[in-house]
Parts: C-alpha cells; sequence; structure tokens
C-alpha cells in the first residue's frame, strides 16, 4: 500500500493494488501494518456503509467526542468525489479542504483525520461508500456544516441539482461553528 500525505495535517490519501481478471478485481483496501510501517496509528471501532444516487451530497461532518473520530473511507461501488474540510482551530491549513476522487477500481481510500470535517458527493449512477470510524457514533457529538458554504466553495461535481439532507442543508457556516465554539482545536 502507497501512503501519500495530502496538503491538510495528518489526511492521507491510501492506495492499494487492484488485482482483476474476467471475474472481475480484489483488493484489500485496510491492511493495519501497512499503515503502521508508514507511521500512522489508526483504531477501528466502528464500519458503516452508504448507498447513494448520483447528486447526493452527504457532509459535511465532524465529531467532537472526546477521543476524537479519524475516518478511512473507501469506494466499493461507483463513484463519488470525497472531500475533507480541515476546521481544526489553529491548523495552519484552517478552512483549506480536497477533494479526492474514489471510485470501486481505482484501489484507492482517504484516511480523515480527528477534527477535519468529511463529505462526499456521487458522480455515478450510485455509489456505495464503506468507512472505518476510530470511535463509535455519539448523537450528541456529532456535528455538520454547510456543505455549500460560501466560505468555503468546495465545487460540488453535480450533474443537476444537489441531493441534500435537512439536517445538511440547514447546516450552520463554518463561521457560526467557530463563533458558537463548536469547532475541535488542531494539536
Amino acid at each position: 500500500m502507497k501512503v501519500t500525505e495530502l496538503s491538510i495535517p495528518g489526511a492521507f490519501v491510501l492506495d492499494s493494488p487492484v488485482h482483476a481478471d474476467d471475474r472481475g478485481f480484489f483488493r484489500e483496501w485496510f491492511k493495519l501494518p501497512d499503515l503502521t510501517a508508514a507511521g500512522l496509528n489508526f483504531h477501528t471501532e466502528q464500519a458503516n456503509l452508504s448507498l447513494s444516487e448520483r447528486d447526493v451530497v452527504r457532509g459535511l461532518h465532524y465529531s467532537i467526542a472526546p477521543q476524537g473520530q479519524a475516518k478511512l473511507v473507501t469506494c466499493v461501488l461507483g463513484q463519488f468525489d470525497d472531500v475533507i474540510v480541515d476546521i481544526r482551530e489553529g491548523s495552519p491549513q484552517f478552512g483549506r479542504f480536497e477533494v479526492i476522487q474514489l471510485s470501486a477500481d481505482a484501489g484507492r481510500s482517504v484516511l480523515v483525520p480527528v477534527g477535519v470535517a468529511h463529505g462526499f458527493c456521487v458522480t455515478s449512477e450510485t455509489a456505495e461508500i464503506c468507512y472505518l470510524l476510530s470511535s463509535p457514533f455519539n448523537g450528541p457529538m456529532e456535528l455538520e456544516i454547510n456543505p455549500f458554504d460560501e466560505e468555503i466553495k468546495v465545487p460540488w461535481a453535480l450533474s443537476g441539482e444537489a441531493v441534500v439532507s435537512d439536517k445538511d442543508a440547514n447546516a450552520p457556516t463554518l463561521a457560526q461553528r467557530g463563533a458558537a465554539r463548536e469547532l475541535p482545536t488542531f494539536d
């Protein structure tokens, strides 16, 4: 597995080989020894699976749980743009985002560090997203930032109108979360 750091501190793209033949393909998308060898510490406590249609935008989600919550995200069906935004107060990259295209057959995953917001936009007819979490879901500690925040300006790859939950569409902006002291800090 090749591990490449992104411009957001602690965020990485993981590229693993895809073994394809006339039956389909096989890949190892999570291999703890490879992460450990790259100096990364990722402990899994929960695994989630999400199926969405084209133009669905989910996010930008983050956790303020005391233990933090990192995510390891991959695509198991279709294609989507994975988006991470550094919302950690004090980070040298505060407000910066990265867009990483993930597809089932590309062998690519994204490691989202603690305190970084995550979202995605489906760019194929359907897409299935699988992600591992370093801490379990904790409702009161799970927050969101409006995915269309004009200050962040994520260039969502939409082919039509975005399909967004009411919770995400009505979420506060990054500035509003900051004013309410609801942002994680950079360590």
